[in-house]
């Protein structure tokens, strides 16, 4: 037998004579300690934001230049984007789901497999995910040429092209947003709550329906949220796929120098994710998704009877679908250049590619820049989210939403918008941006990358600063210890895991981020996910996924070391749970 526990915060200790005012010397820390943060992210994400509204109304002005977003490609492509955007969130709800719930309800041969597998979709890089599906699934790609070949299918009849190539590549890349939280939510669901509805008389569907998936609210959302950003920000998969979306078409109208229409096409296409972020949370807010049971939990796993074999059938197909673009990456990083035109397969191998990358002056320079890139970024992304995350944690009083917000804005906005927001506001040299010019500059690099990943650091030091109790912090002020002491001794060492987690991930994206590098990169200084798409364009297949296989091994080895992190956390915080108690 098990019993529920509920982790609740100890109230704030507070030393008995010394009531906490408002104007404190631990306010005005925060304070101060918000000023230069709110200054940075005013200077890299709300003036570039403001910048580039202002030039979509320049030229003709706002009535002509939206009047011709609205009558031209424009439009439709924004409602080919939301359209996209939408079946995406549907896919990967339902596969998500589903594959959530085959893993967590049913006990199967090859289940941890599976759940190992499940997972392989987040270590592809955008880029290389894109071009996984392409290799295998359009019409000169593996499976198309195959069916050709065993069955005399025609290719063009069996592959996946279009939009419908577009939707795959995001369900099969993208559901893990669905079922990473809708399998938390699950697991950690009390199933005393279902217990009670069945014995009240409710069958399977309606206990479904009415208990289990109002509690996975919370979960939904935030798939869907993250679903329909990504999706809306897409630029890969609709660049290899040919399909006009509005990110696309910013990139083509900026190609072509109408930096008004392309800034009215980046501003719409902003406001259109704003308000879905918004509306989102509204909805999510509207009620308390919340178990008030004190129940026992009992294990609900279907271990026995002919569905148990019928899922692992499943699973197995499944597993082979989810490993077909990683190891097919991997297949054709050994393919020679230039060697793989009409066969099925690859005919010839070698290792040479590999040699190449590590020996070529040349071919080393987009790693060295994404690298190099990257390290620079993540490091202001620690000071920046770190900071930003002490601020909101021990903000007192109004505006501490607002900085939340104003942190969080860039991870609602496409990269693509990113990058000409910088453009926009950092093409030359005028008093907006302090005389600064960064158009050009391998700077501007690490600077997108920055403004796009402050979040995930944010984000992670956030969770851990929820286990650390302020009384801690408290109790060395009232020792004497000054504030940069007590962060420098306490605060930080607890939540340091938490720190090295987000930046770990905010690494390996700059690594392999593509759709803003691919607005805003110097010419001569490709990074690598460009440097991949520019190998492919040339027909050198076997090199653009040695790259990309290098990608894949970085990000699997972060998210193992990530794994790591996350779980001693969870240990030490148990331990420091038990020495408090």
């Amino acid at each position: 037998m098990t019993t529920t526990t509920a982790h609740v915060r100890r109230p704030r200790r507070r030393p008995i004579g010394r009531p906490r005012l408002p104007g404190s010397s631990g306010d005005r820390f925060v304070y101060v300690l918000a000023a230069p943060v709110l200054v940075i992210l005013a200077f890299l994400v709300v003036i570039p934001m403001a910048r580039t509204a202002v030039v979509s109304v320049d030229g003709d002005g706002a009535a002509t230049n939206y009047g011709t977003f609205l009558s031209g490609a424009s439009g439709t492509a924004l409602l080919l984007s939301v359209g996209i955007s939408l079946g995406s969130v549907l896919g990967c709800g339902v596969v998500g789901t589903l594959l959530a719930i085959l893993l967590t309800r049913f006990d199967f041969p090859g289940r941890r497999t599976l759940e190992i597998t499940a997972l392989l979709p987040m270590a592809l890089p955008p880029l290389i995910g894109a071009v996984s599906f392409v290799l295998l699934y359009s019409e000169t790609g593996i499976v198309a040429r195959g069916l050709s070949l065993v069955v005399g299918a025609d290719p063009a009849v069996v592959s996946v092209n279009g939009v419908a190539g577009v939707l795959m590549v995001h369900i099969f890349t993208m559901y893990p947003f669905f079922y990473l939280p809708v399998a938390a939510g699950l697991a950690g669901l009390d199933s005393s709550l279902e217990s009670a509805a069945y014995n009240l008389g409710a069958h399977r569907v309606r206990v479904w329906c009415t208990v289990i998936l109002p509690m996975l609210t919370p979960a939904l959302v935030s798939g869907t949220l993250l679903t329909f950003m990504i999706s809306m920000a897409s630029f890969t998969a609709p660049q290899l796929y040919n399909v006009q979306t509005l990110t696309m078409q910013i990139v083509a109208t900026k190609t072509a120098g109408n930096q008004e229409l392309a800034a009215t096409q980046a501003t719409v296409l902003a406001m259109v994710s704003i308000l879905f972020l918004v509306s989102m949370k509204w909805y999510q807010a509207r009620r308390v998704h919340r178990s008030l049971s004190k129940g026992v939990q009992r294990d609900r796993v279907v271990s026995h009877g002919p569905i148990r074999w019928l899922a692992g059938a499943g699973s197995a197909a499944l597993a082979i679908l989810l490993m077909a673009p990683v190891l097919t990456v991997v297949l054709v990083s050994f393919s020679v250049d230039g060697s793989w035109t009409t066969q099925i397969l690859p005919p010839d191998y070698t290792f040479a590619n590999y040699t190449a990358l590590f020996t070529d002056p040349e071919s080393l320079m987009p790693i060295s820049v994404s690298v190099q890139m990257s390290f620079l970024a993540t490091l202001g992304a620690i000071v920046l989210g770190v900071a930003g995350a002490y601020i909101v944690a021990r903000w007192r009083g109004p505006g501490r939403n607002s900085v939340d917000f104003m942190i969080m804005l860039p991870w609602a906005l496409p990269g693509t918008i990113i990058g000409l927001n910088l453009v926009t506001a950092f093409n030359e040299p005028k008093p907006s941006n302090l005389g600064v010019s960064l158009v050009g500059t391998l700077w501007i690099l690490p600077i997108a990358y920055l403004v796009r990943f402050v979040p995930l650091v944010f984000r992670s030091t956030s969770a851990a600063l929820e286990t650390v109790d302020p009384s801690l912090e408290e109790a060395a002020r009232n020792l004497g210890a000054s504030w940069w002491m007590v962060l420098r001794t306490i605060t930080i060492p607890l939540i340091s895991k938490g720190i090295i987690g987000g930046a770990l991930l905010a690494f390996v994206d700059g690594v392999g981020e593509y759709v803003a590098s691919v607005v805003i990169y110097p010419a001569s200084y490709p990074p690598l996910s460009v440097e991949i798409y520019n190998r492919i364009y040339s027909s050198e297949f076997g090199t653009a996924a040695a790259y990309g296989t290098l990608q894949i091994a970085l990000i699997l080895s972060v998210l193992v070391i990530d794994n790591i992190l996350r779980r001693g956390h969870r240990h030490t915080e148990s331990a420091a749970t038990e020495t408090f108690a």
